[in-house]
């Protein structure tokens, strides 16, 4: 059942690029931003962190730490990072407890690559409260940077 607007966000611990384990409920003071993307070295989820490197200052401007998730190897996300010159942390979901968790997985993908994240976008507040919720269905669609900003710019205070 796909999250919203209002309910806490589901905890998880996963590990960044540099083998460190990052957890949400540790990130608590802070706001959170989560974009789920498909799999590192494709042509949109390029686009899609590409994006969001180069507005990383709006995000620290409205007190948001953001991070990229995706069911690839963390030495795989860590070569995308390099490659793309990422200012902000990827995180591997391989065993896919996050993306079950938030309801953001497809069952079947194309050419029979399953269980890969859909491409989602949640703004997650200092209390662990989702304010923002987007899940694509559509893998070539990008989040709404836009809408993503507006909910965090509404949680200034």
């Amino acid at each position: 059942m796909a999250l919203k607007t209002g309910e806490t966000a589901p905890d998880f611990t996963l590990r960044d690029t540099e083998k460190k384990k990052v957890t949400l409920s540790e990130q608590r003071g802070k706001n959170v931003v989560l974009l789920f993307f498909p799999l590192a070295f494709t042509s949109t989820c390029t686009q899609e962190l590409c994006d969001t490197r180069d507005n990383l200052g709006i995000y620290n401007s409205l007190d948001a730490v953001v991070y990229g998730i995706s069911v690839d190897s963390l030495f795989a996300l860590g070569k995308f990072k390099e490659q793309l010159n990422l200012n902000f942390s990827l995180l591997s979901d391989f065993n896919k407890t996050a993306s079950k968790a938030y309801d953001t997985i497809y069952d079947h993908w194309f050419n029979d690559m399953d269980g890969v994240s859909k491409r989602s976008a949640y703004v997650i507040d200092k209390e662990g409260v989702i304010r923002y919720a987007e899940v694509l269905e559509n893998a070539s669609e990008v989040p709404d940077f836009k809408a993503i900003q507006h909910a965090l710019e509404s949680l200034k205070g």
